[in-house]
């Protein structure tokens, strides 16, 4: 699957923090023990950063951010199974997080075993439908199944002129998804992690329909309707002036959004949502403000800090990115994030709110 699990490391820890109440509860050593954990994986020396993990669950046996990390870096050795029991435990004590899932179905990939996998990644999408690191590696997974059925049908019938023409499609995609792409700007990573020990088992691919390979090609060579929207944006002709007002308000908006959020000033910042705001994981918006006031609001400073805002704009409505911090007292993250906003009665508001940039 494209997103190995040093890959996929870097962006489940932070959310984790975020969500496993059980990993605040670690003492201040064993969060220093666990940040020297990481940096030492980042290096590859994997063995040590074992040993780091290994220490704090000598003394805190139910740190769930220390085994989570030690399931990482089990994989990362090559320790598959013992991985995956890791993740196994953590999916049955914390099954709202999705991060275990993800992990557990690319060790599960890894392994051929693609119908174990499979289940996985639609628990992680379950959890957290706008999860988009499991939509990804289901549809890599999609795709390295479709090419072994196409296989399969050609051992049977080795003049299935169908069959070949998709499973050319599908390498041909396969191929042009594997090389790496030019950046346009320089990307700054929050944690560093090690490059992958293997190639990636499945280049990133969108699953093929089942259609004739004609089709099949021609739905390939379209433009999606986001890269269409990005396109639209980037070619539209622009009005100088007010380009450059409507950017200064979506950027006065969201910085506004995160100041009210560090203030833990709970009707200012639920104030910045949009009345048809997108709720995750399909709860009701009263539940998912009750929950935001609650997390928002417990005791203890926050600081909340955005950086790389990168803002596009298409009428009334933009595209925002940027790169978060998030620190309290018991933890800090770093981690990409994307508002999609509206413009009603002369103020922007978010409409949808997700993680990754």
């Amino acid at each position: 699957m494209r997103h190995s699990i040093s890959r996929c490391s870097r962006i489940c820890i932070t959310a984790l923090l975020a969500l496993s109440t059980a990993a605040l509860s670690a003492p201040a050593a064993a969060q220093a023990t666990l940040s020297e954990a990481q940096a030492l994986l980042a290096q590859g020396q994997r063995s040590q950063a074992l040993d780091k993990i290994d220490r704090v669950l000598a003394s805190t046996p139910k740190d769930r951010q220390a085994r989570f990390l030690k399931g990482v870096i089990l994989a990362e050795m090559n320790r598959l199974d013992d991985a995956a029991v890791v993740f196994v435990k953590l999916t049955e004590e914390a099954p709202e997080l999705p991060e275990p899932y993800n992990n557990l179905a690319v060790i599960y990939a890894q392994q051929k075993q693609f119908d174990k996998a499979k289940a996985a990644l639609e628990m992680a999408i379950r959890t957290h439908p706008s999860y988009a690191v499991a939509h990804e590696n289901l549809g890599d997974l999609y795709a390295k199944m479709a090419r072994q059925a196409y296989d399969r049908a050609l051992q049977i019938d080795s003049s299935n002129s169908n069959a070949q023409a998709k499973l050319n499609l599908l390498r041909d995609i396969s191929t042009a998804g594997a090389r790496p792409a030019t950046p346009t700007k320089p990307v700054t990573v929050a944690v560093t992690t090690p490059a992958p020990t293997a190639a990636p088992e499945v280049p990133a691919v969108k699953p093929v329909q089942a259609a004739s390979s004609t089709a099949a090609v021609a739905a390939s060579s379209k433009p999606s309707a986001s890269a269409a929207s990005s396109s639209a944006v980037a070619e539209a002709p622009a009005k100088p002036a007010t380009a450059d007002n409507d950017q200064r308000a979506v950027r006065s908006t969201v910085l506004s959004w995160a100041e009210a959020w560090s203030k833990k000033n709970t009707k200012e910042y639920l104030g910045y949502y949009a009345r048809d705001f997108d709720v995750p994981d399909g709860k009701t918006r009263s539940a998912w403000e009750a929950e935001r006031i609650d997390r928002v609001g417990k005791p203890g400073a926050i600081k909340v800090t955005l950086s790389e805002l990168d803002i596009k704009l298409n009428g009334d409505r933009a595209i925002v990115r940027f790169k978060q911090n998030y620190q309290s007292a018991s933890f800090k993250s770093a981690s990409g994030k994307t508002l999609e906003m509206i413009l009603r009665n002369g103020r922007w508001q978010i409409q949808q709110e997700r993680i990754g940039r």
